[in-house]
């Protein structure tokens, strides 16, 4: 079964190609980290998961060329919040499958988003 998380960013809050400082950058990591914990606390996904896959999903406002591996710092801090959350012990490959992130097309009159999907293995 496949859960869809929205992560409630209309863009990118955390990017490999930030030039911030890194207080700021730890504040909006920590932020994203409680964001996905809370919501996989506010879902039906069960805990306590053998495996999970994970994947970072992002449609933009605008046209611009994009990196898909710009979106890593994201679902770093979105998986590990998902370990807080105890959907996994650990965010390690045995546990956890990272999906390269995807950035969807523009969608005319929509805005931007960013949303997890996860896809659940065995339960313990």
């Amino acid at each position: 079964m496949t859960y869809i998380l929205d992560l409630g960013y209309d863009s990118v809050p955390l990017s490999m190609n930030s030039r911030m400082h890194w207080s700021k950058s730890s504040r909006i990591t920590k932020q994203i980290r409680t964001t996905a914990w809370l919501l996989a606390k506010q879902s039906t996904i069960p805990t306590g998961c053998a495996h999970l896959t994970v994947g970072l999903h992002y449609r933009p406002k605008d046209r611009r060329r994009r990196d898909a591996d710009n979106l890593l710092p994201v679902l770093k801090a979105a998986c590990d919040g998902l370990v807080d959350a105890g959907l996994v012990p650990d965010d390690t490959p045995d546990l956890m499958t990272k999906l390269m992130p995807v950035i969807h097309a523009v969608e005319k009159g929509r805005g931007g988003a960013l949303w997890l999907t996860i896809e659940i293995g065995e339960t313990q």
